[in-house]
This record gives structure tokens, sequence and C-alpha cells, in this order.
């Protein structure tokens, strides 16, 4: 019964994760997109520093739904058999890897990065230069992060169903 609770908070905490990246990705971002060089890295630097100045119900939901998979793993290394334990274990080192380790290593830095630029004092040159050295990685790696927790997402609804 405590690995079926905690497995649902997982795949609930770990499917608001998916949808929050998905919506950066497929609305936020191309919004941004449409914005001059200082628009864009302004409207980001306030959106970002939501969730720097730990938005409770982010922080909640974002480390929720790693530490709530890897004990659903953890226990259900010892309750299930077969597919069902491989599938549950890989689950949680693939959103491991695949969203929080590019959260850390990646889109963090570059976020820190440009909360440390006042927008106001840069140049045109200086606007462009920042702007294209953090809107394409960041996508690109937010895309990563995107497919890897929407697949864990499936599959942990799948696992609930299932196991």
């Amino acid at each position: 019964m405590v690995f079926e609770a905690i497995l649902i908070v997982a795949t609930l905490a770990c499917t608001l994760v998916a949808g929050f990246l998905l919506a950066f990705a497929i609305v936020v971002m191309p919004g941004l997109r449409n914005l001059d060089d200082a628009g864009f890295l302004r409207a980001f630097q306030v959106m970002d520093r939501v969730i720097q100045d730990r938005q409770p119900v982010f922080i909640l939901m974002w480390v929720g739904s790693l530490v709530s998979l890897v004990v659903a793993a953890g226990l259900g290394l010892r309750q299930l058999e077969g597919a069902w334990r491989l599938l549950v274990a890989g689950l949680a080192v693939a959103a491991l890897l695949g969203v929080h380790l590019p959260t850390v290593v990646v889109n963090i830095p570059l976020n820190d990065r440009l909360q440390a630029l006042r927008v106001e004092d840069l140049g045109a040159d200086a606007l462009r230069s920042a702007r294209m050295g953090f809107e394409d990685r960041w996508n690109r790696w937010n895309r990563v992060r995107t497919v890897v927790a929407g697949l864990v997402s499936l599959l942990l609804i799948v696992t609930v169903w299932g196991a």
C-alpha cells in the first residue's frame, strides 16, 4: 500500500514537471523568441527570478518528483518482480540523468549567467551576444528534458496501471 501511494505521488509530480517543461518548450520560449534582445533577456530574468526565489510550490513539485521517484524505485526493487522492477528503477535513473542532471549542469548555470546581467547597461552587441550564448543551448537542453520527462511520466502511468 505504501509503495502504491508513493508511486502515485511520483507519477503526479513527474507529470507536473513534464508539463512545466513542455509549457516552456511550446509556449514560453516561442513567445519570448518574438521579443527584441533586451526584452527577451529581461523577461527570462523575471520569470527565472520566481524560481530562484524558491517558489514553494515549484520547489515541492521539482524536488518532490525526484525524491518520490527514487523512494518508489527503492521500494519497487523490493516489492516488484521482473520487468516492472527494472522499469521503475530505470525510470528513476532516466529522470535523474535526463531531467535533473541537465538542469543542474546546463540550464541552471545558463540561468545564473543570465541573472548576473544588468540588461539596462548593455549595448546592442552585448545584448545580442548574451542572447545568442543562452537561447539556443537552453532550448536544446530543455527539449531533451521535456522528452525524457514526458517518457518517464508516460511509463510511470503505465506502471501505476500494471504493477
